[in-house]
């Protein structure tokens, strides 16, 4: 019987997903946010994480670099609202085992997790379609410039551009204001804009926002 550790901050998700994978025979444990699962992962051996992304604190991205820096067997499947061209990329970098959107089947996430247990990871056409343009840009040495922000940046990229206020970024993430106007200073500078605005047309022009 495999044994998942779900984590997402919403208790009904996670109920949700424990219900369909338990349906299935799995064995199911719930986390509500990074740092419990990190706690729990040290603790428990798992088959496998389910992570999401939008995590309070600190983000799914960063909480699955630290679990495959921590232990490096352990798969890692993204399940999120984000689509793969938002962030499928960085997660499959960062060691994620697979990508998957929470509008998917349940029976669609249930392969997905078979096959990754069996084969260590798993490509839809979608992420390989994505990765294969991700490697065009690389040949030509091309870079979209959001390519250059760290996960941090990227984030707080993408609340901007969803209309959130830096107060409201920073409570959202946990992180002071001024820290978050710091990542925003940065980040501008990378992009080679001044204002929000440029930001969130360019972020919706490239479809990183919903």
């Amino acid at each position: 019987m495999m044994k998942i550790l779900i984590v997402d901050d919403h208790p009904l998700v996670r109920k949700g997903i424990c219900h369909t994978l338990s349906s299935f025979g799995a064995e199911t444990d719930e986390a509500a946010s990074g740092v419990e699962a990190l706690t729990k992962v040290a603790e428990i051996a798992y088959d496998l994480v389910l992570l999401d992304i939008s995590l309070p604190g600190r983000s799914g991205l960063e909480i699955l670099s630290q679990l495959k820096k921590e232990h490096p067997r352990l798969p890692v499947l993204i399940l999120t609202i984000h689509s793969e061209k938002q962030y499928a990329i960085r997660a499959m970098k960062a060691g994620a085992a697979g990508y998957l959107t929470k509008d998917c089947e349940p029976e669609k996430l249930i392969q997905v997790i078979e096959h990754i247990v069996e084969n260590g990871r798993y490509l839809s056409k979608k992420i390989m379609e994505i990765m294969a343009d991700d490697l065009t840009c690389f040949v030509s040495q091309k870079q979209f410039r959001h390519e250059q922000l760290s996960d941090r940046e990227f984030q707080v990229a993408r609340l901007i551009a969803s209309g959130r206020t830096v107060g409201q970024i920073a409570e959202a993430i946990n992180l002071s204001v001024n820290t978050v106007s710091t990542y925003r200073t940065r980040l501008l500078s990378k992009l080679n804009m001044k204002t929000n605005a440029e930001l969130t047309a360019y972020m919706v022009r490239k479809g990183l926002v919903e």
